[in-house]
């Protein structure tokens, strides 16, 4: 009936929400490494809509700064005077022109599917309904305004707990807000609320009470509790993060990666992770994190942005933000990779080991105890224990280029600005200063010296000095 309709959404996020305690606004904090705000935005965004709209009001510069990217159009809701208010301000800076379908959602109700929204926009088309709106229902609904219904089971009111008679706080079908309206119903009807109530505000949720009383159809959509509870306070907040780490691991593991302990991970959003790949106990995946198929993740591992190839292996206690590793890389244990690290395949980074802004070759080992910092290295080169890249002259960074097959021996010191060579050898125990020529040595001469006998005498002198 009306299928090519076209549809607009509405996002209410102009509150502060004062029970999160926090300078910031509400929707701005993080779930699962995104704003609440954003959450919401994701899901819109399959769905096409001609406009999308977003409610600013605290801080507002903010939320419009973390909104970028989903060509959103703000409308500016200076005193936050309820949800009807709200969305007559959406109508009149953005819609003002606009025909078809509205749909009204909220900044801070992050878990919403795009299967639920979906299911309450083809059920309000479907149906021709002038208000279509979703339900949820709790044993306990304190708090949220009850869904009314008559004799027939048909919509007939909602009132909101603060207004609601003893007899209707027993109800346990409430309503979470989030409504599909006919634009020439909605806009209209928005004109005529008023804040007769116990908040002395404009409620959005009167609409439906016009419609009944209209004799216009209203249709309802039911929904999972959890779907559409919102953030109010840090404890909101925190319950939620639990409810989407599980949604998020389960998502995984039906796209075929394996959890050794999914009780202990924590992967956000943004996070993508290939088939076969095994991830082990403790391990942190943020921000936009990328890893590939067939990977094996040990353990106690914090990856933040980090994009890992196939068939590489992370072993245990590895830090690793803002990198790339190639395909068939093995990485720690007790390993850091900063950001800039450019691994390319095959290279081994061991123990103790620290990279930052630096090119590695394919092939290339650096296994113990080494720091390497802005450096270019070639293929098939090995990096011994205790090598350091001097890039830091106490005012600027400087570059290290190593060439490939080179051999830089242990506890050696590469003093950059420096380049050495292909297939030089760098001996045991040498600092660098100076280029070193493809094919050749370089090395301090060091000539070893002895005191023979000269223990025993030290140790007699040591306990006396002991003894007083």
């Amino acid at each position: 009936m009306s299928e090519g309709r076209n549809l607009a959404i509405v996002i209410l996020a102009a509150g502060k929400g004062t029970r999160m305690k926090s300078n910031h606004a509400k929707v701005l904090h993080p779930l699962g490494g995104r704003a609440l705000v954003r959450h919401v935005l994701e899901t819109c965004k399959p769905l096409g809509a001609q406009r999308t709209v977003v409610v600013v009001g605290y801080q507002a510069d903010a939320v419009e700064k973390s909104c970028q990217g989903y060509g959103a159009r703000f409308a500016l809701q200076r005193e936050q005077n309820g949800t009807g208010h709200a969305v007559r301000i959406a109508r009149d800076e953005a819609l003002a022109e606009f025909d078809g379908d509205v749909m009204v959602l909220y900044g801070d109700v992050p878990l919403l599917t795009e299967g639920s929204v979906r299911r309450l926009l083809d059920r309000h088309r479907k149906s021709g309904s002038a208000v279509s709106l979703l339900t949820s229902t709790l044993d306990d609904a304190s708090g949220y305004g009850r869904i009314v219904r008559d004799g027939s089971g048909a919509l007939a009111r909602i009132v909101e707990q603060k207004d609601a008679s003893e007899e209707e706080r027993l109800i346990q079908e409430w309503n979470p807000g989030i409504y599909c309206v006919r634009s020439e119903f909605l806009f209209p009807s928005l004109d005529r609320l008023d804040a007769d109530n116990a908040q002395g505000e404009l409620y959005l949720t009167d609409i439906v009470g016009f419609a009944v009383a209209d004799g216009k159809p209203v249709t309802t959509e039911p929904v999972d509790f959890h779907e559409v509870a919102g953030i109010n306070s840090r404890a909101d907040l925190a319950e939620l993060e639990a409810t989407l780490r599980q949604i998020t691991v389960r998502r995984h593991m039906d796209e075929g990666v394996t959890f050794i302990d999914p009780a202990t991970v924590w992967i956000e959003a943004d996070v993508t992770i290939g088939a076969d790949t095994v991830i082990g106990p403790m391990v942190q995946l943020r921000g936009r994190t990328k890893v590939g198929r067939n990977c094996r993740i040990d353990g106690n591992a914090y990856l933040i942005d980090a994009e890992i190839a196939d068939e590489v292996h992370l072993r245990s206690h590895v830090v690793l933000s803002e990198c790339r590793v190639a395909a068939h890389g093995v990485i720690g244990p007790f390993s850091h990779l900063r950001p800039g690290a450019d691994l390319g395949e095959d290279v081994h980074i061991g123990n103790f080991v620290e990279v930052k802004k630096s090119t590695i070759g394919p092939g290339t080992k650096a296994n113990h105890l080494a720091y390497i910092g802005d450096a270019t290295i070639g293929k098939e080169t090995n990096i011994g224990a205790g090598t350091i890249t001097c890039n830091y002259d106490g005012f600027l960074k400087h570059p290290t280029t190593i060439g490939d097959r080179v051999q830089i021996g242990s506890d050696s010191q590469l003093v950059a600005p420096v380049t050495i060579g292909d297939d030089a050898y760098v001996a045991t125990g040498t600092t660098v200063r100076h280029d070193v020529e493809p094919g050749a040595l370089a090395f301090n001469p060091k000539p070893d010296q002895r005191r023979a006998g000269w223990v025993a005498p030290f140790r007699e002198r040591k306990e006396r000095e002991k003894k007083g």
